[in-house]
């Protein structure tokens, strides 16, 4: 049987309740990159205004990085006020999504000119004022970064929930290697094409976001200064050689 043939046969048939593990995979990924961000970015607000707490903040999220997800996901099946399914799936996505706009939160927010703030300040701003004002604005893009990369990782790494029986489509991608049938290959391709397909969308979207909240003449700063940064590296080059 032709796969994609096999696929669309799949997908319509009622028994495979693809709509179901549809609505699951994206409420596993909405919910968890939403407290992802609920927590990632207050934390990063608080721990860029003390360089200490900056400092634990990014060690720790850096460690959890280098943790293996799957390895989030044995921990929270061990840990018996969670078990298995929905929850623990989107309790370890949250984790994973945490890091990457926790750190680019408080490196934007370090990287902003203290002059700026002070005059912000000097406004007659308090300090409320200067960071809903002046200082998240100008960090917005930064924050997009990370919120794209947090939200990238989690459509792709949702799959593996399936491992724990949080469903969504890893059940097709685990259900399609094991069979060794006509049907795998098919049932196998109704898990991994909508994963690509979101995983593409999620980072060509908020990316064109990321621009969006990027203004023009910044775009225009850093567009000349790679052109310099290219320039320099071709003359280089031609002196090497």
């Amino acid at each position: 049987m032709n796969p994609l043939s096999g696929l669309w046969q799949f997908i319509q048939n009622p028994y495979n309740d693809y709509s179901g593990h549809t609505q699951t995979f994206f409420a596993l990924c909405l919910v968890a990159l939403f407290w992802a961000l609920i927590i990632a970015i207050p934390l990063g607000i608080l721990s860029a205004q003390n360089r200490s707490l900056a400092f634990v903040a990014t060690n720790i999220s850096g460690l959890g990085r280098a943790i293996p997800t799957i390895a989030f996901f044995g921990f929270a099946v061990s840990t018996p006020w969670l078990g298995i399914g929905f929850k623990p799936a989107v309790i370890s996505l949250i984790v994973l999504g945490i890091p990457p706009i926790l750190l680019n939160t408080i490196a934007g927010l370090q990287s902003i000119d203290p002059a700026v703030v002070d005059a912000a300040r000097g406004m007659g701003m308090t300090r409320l004022q200067s960071l809903l004002r002046v200082q998240l604005p100008l960090v917005l893009p930064v924050i997009a970064a990370g919120v794209r990369t947090s939200a990238v990782q989690i459509v792709a790494t949702a799959p593996l929930a399936a491992i724990i029986g949080a469903g969504g489509y890893g059940d097709y991608i685990l259900g399609g290697i094991g069979l060794i049938s006509l049907i795998g290959p098919a049932e196998a391709l109704a898990g991994v094409i909508p994963v690509i397909a979101l995983a593409l969308i999620t980072e060509y979207g908020l990316a064109a976001l990321q621009r969006a909240l990027t203004p023009k003449a910044l775009r225009r700063q850093n567009a000349r200064e790679l052109r310099q940064t290219s320039a320099s590296a071709d003359g280089k080059g031609v002196v090497a050689a």
